[in-house]
């Protein structure tokens, strides 16, 4: 079964992120924003698509404001990818497929 996006919360951030063996593409959002709900379809594409390359990972800036203020994330959507543990590539708003992969590519060489 194909990878899909999953939550990540203030609790889990250090041990589903900061920790991970794999990089990490975070995508901080909220539900009412309409933008980031559109990016959310394409980010269950990425996480098929590199699926054993990278982890892709929801986090709710109403329900988790810790992590995203410690990042100094203040637009919505966000994308954070990290390598090691540390953010490396920051994209703020809406992003298609393609634009999403060329980050990924340009960072991860993949």
């Amino acid at each position: 079964m194909a990878q899909r996006a999953t939550v990540v919360t203030d609790g889990t951030f250090e041990s589903e992120v900061l920790r991970s063996g794999l990089p990490v593409l975070v995508d901080f959002s909220a539900s009412w924003c309409t933008p980031c709900r559109l990016l959310g379809v394409v980010l269950e594409e990425v996480a098929t698509r590199w699926e054993g390359r990278l982890r892709v990972l929801k986090l709710d800036v109403d329900e988790n404001p810790e992590a995203p203020s410690r990042l100094g994330v203040q637009t919505l959507p966000a994308l954070l990818l990290f390598v090691g543990g540390a953010p490396v590539v920051r994209h703020l708003g809406s992003a298609d497929l393609e634009k999403v992969e060329t980050l990924l590519r340009e960072r991860l060489g993949a």
